[in-house]
């Protein structure tokens, strides 16, 4: 869905990046853009090592996204006014189905890769909350501008929400989210998030049955 809304000829590659934004880190003695250089570039050598099998290279970076990814908090911000509605069992539910559409949506890309890099060019904090702003430098020489919103979680800094070309990954999801709910109702949401994750995994299922 991010990815439709971005307009630009460098559209894998803009998705591929945003996957490595999406899995920055955060070492607890760095700044904002110090804990994305280093994480990010964590992911880059995984994606630039030849000898990382696919399997073996989308799990050791589904490691990283982890430990580094605010789900909750994204989630609380793509549920916007719904989510004071549900009750702790049903915003756990939709942070782990949010989850897995967000590593559906990038990990799934990484295979995209071809080489891009991350420049950045300068930060802001204000408070628990900070801004990263960096470049996508292909390899033609196009850069792109992309932020990342990043979260202070006791001595960690986590991203909730990033933006390419000004597209926000949280206000695209909560658009579509939000005319699903007000159409129809936050259980049909939740029904089409689980079909999709099953769709995917039986995808997957049929993909190494072929592969065996």
């Amino acid at each position: 869905p991010v990815a439709q809304s971005m307009r630009t000829p460098a559209i894998a590659a803009l998705a591929v990046v945003a996957a490595l934004l999406l899995l920055a880190g955060t070492p607890a003695w760095a700044g904002p853009t110090e804990q994305l250089r280093e994480y990010t570039d964590q992911v880059i050598k995984i994606l630039d090592d030849p000898a990382h099998a696919r399997g073996d290279r989308r799990a050791a970076i589904r490691k990283i996204a982890h430990e580094a990814f605010d789900v909750n908090e994204t989630a609380r911000r793509v549920l916007a006014r719904h989510w004071q509605a549900r009750t702790p069992a049903e915003r756990e539910e939709f942070a782990q189905l949010f989850a897995d559409l967000l590593e559906r949506t990038y990990i799934a890309r990484l295979d995209e890769y071809g080489g891009e890099r991350i420049r950045y060019v300068g930060e802001s904090i204000d408070g628990e909350l900070a801004t990263v702003r960096a470049r996508i430098v292909t390899r033609a020489g196009v850069e792109v501008p992309v932020e990342s919103r990043m979260i202070r979680r006791a001595e960690r800094w986590l991203i909730y929400d990033v933006l390419i070309e000004n597209v926000s990954l949280v206000a695209n999801y909560r658009a579509q989210f939000d005319r699903i709910v007000r159409s129809s109702s936050y259980e049909e949401l939740v029904r089409r998030l689980k079909q999709k994750r099953d769709e995917f995994l039986n995808d997957q299922a049929r993909a190494r049955r072929s592969a065996g």
